[in-house]
């Protein structure tokens, strides 16, 4: 909330931008760096295996039959310069297509290192923290998965950008001045057709064909009506002033709704929204749901797929935001200040980052904390 900047990258102008929240124009260094025209330049390549095919071999083969890629192209080379062309070399650049590449990864190294120098972070006696998102490796495991050749030379591009990073940051501030850490928002489910190959359990959740039959069944019990808002995330959003006009109870209505998309294929549980307004479920699968429950935002029915299964979004062919291992077991590594080298092998909470953060810099913790601090980071 008190950040002095937040900057992203334009789909649109293939530039970096800001809002008005945090200032009324952009400093004088970030038009000189959109002015240089790195998006276009990064743009005009063509990405191509960062090492020999060998390097690979724990990967799918590069062409197969279970990865869409773009417009069908599911194999390296891969032309950028036009690809990302609405309609031909010569038509207009879609520079929302760089976030689809490992290159978008190499523009916000630029532009971290450009902010750190400009801004003058960790050259006085204060704290400054500063966030740095890398989303390439997102966006290709939606297209190819994360068993393909390109998500394995996303990593790889990815682990050289830290190091260029990594490399600035010690030569400019010094390792014993400055404190990393690593980590990812979310994991990846592997793509259902390759589990299946394999026989095990997995499939798509086609939750347009599971919205039309719930609006029949609903229509068949309470008669004719909107009932249903939509779906999204996972969870069903209720027509909850039509159901308070009709004088039906939204409790009956949301159990019943869980009951019916409980018989789909591929729902493991179907919650309804009362079941966590005021419940604890301790530890395991049910607790994750409770801790991303938000009585405002969340919806009437909190739907929770088995495991391997995802649902069917336009050209991506696998998804995450599961309660499962694969999807919510992710790295954290800590890098420089007050790290020894050590492998920590009990279970960690995201939100012990915050708390340890906090008490290495002795500031109060974030007045939503709920973390405690990594007691291996104080020895």
């Amino acid at each position: 909330h008190s950040a002095d900047g937040v900057f992203w990258y334009d789909n649109t102008t293939g530039t970096w931008m800001s809002s008005t929240y945090y200032m009324k124009e952009l400093p004088a260094w970030v038009n000189d760096f959109n002015a240089l025209k790195y998006s276009e330049t990064y743009l005009s390549t063509t990405w191509n295996l960062l090492r020999q095919p060998a390097d690979y071999s724990t990967c799918l083969p590069d062409s197969n039959k279970f990865e869409t890629g773009f417009n069908g192209l599911n194999y390296f080379p891969y032309d950028v310069n036009k690809l990302s062309r609405t309609s031909g070399r010569n038509s207009a650049r879609n520079f929302a297509f760089l976030r689809e590449t490992p290159f978008s990864d190499a523009l916000t190294t630029d532009f971290a290192i450009k902010l750190i120098e400009k801004e003058g972070l960790g050259t006085d006696e204060n704290t400054d923290f500063l966030s740095i998102c890398y989303s390439a490796t997102d966006y290709i495991g939606h297209r190819f998965g994360p068993s393909s050749v390109e998500s394995g030379d996303a990593i790889l591009r990815l682990d050289r950008n830290i190091e260029t990073l990594l490399t600035y940051l010690n030569d400019k501030i010094g390792k014993k001045n400055i404190l990393v850490y690593f980590t990812s928002s979310h994991g990846i489910s592997e793509i259902p057709a390759v589990m299946e190959a394999t026989r095990i359990p997995a499939g798509y959740f086609k939750q347009n064909q599971a919205l039309q039959l719930l609006r029949s069944y609903l229509n068949a019990v309470y008669g004719e009506g909107d009932w249903v808002r939509g779906f999204t995330e996972r969870q069903i959003f209720l027509n909850r002033t039509l159901i308070e006009d009709a004088r039906i109870s939204l409790e009956d209505f949301q159990k019943k709704t869980a009951r019916f998309l409980i018989q789909f294929s591929g729902v493991a549980s179907a919650y309804p929204y009362y079941a966590f307004e005021a419940n604890d479920f301790g530890n395991g699968h049910l607790r994750r749901i409770v801790n991303n429950f938000s009585p405002q935002r969340s919806g009437d029915v909190i739907v929770i797929l088995n495991p391997g299964w995802v649902e069917k979004e336009g050209e991506q062919i696998t998804n995450h935001n599961s309660p499962y291992e694969y999807d919510s077991h992710v790295p954290l590594i800590w890098y420089g200040w007050t790290v020894n080298r050590a492998t920590v092998m009990r279970k960690v909470n995201m939100t012990d980052i915050a708390a340890t953060l906090s008490s290495l810099c002795r500031v109060p913790y974030p007045n939503a904390c709920t973390g405690e601090p990594m007691s291996e980071l104080f020895r």
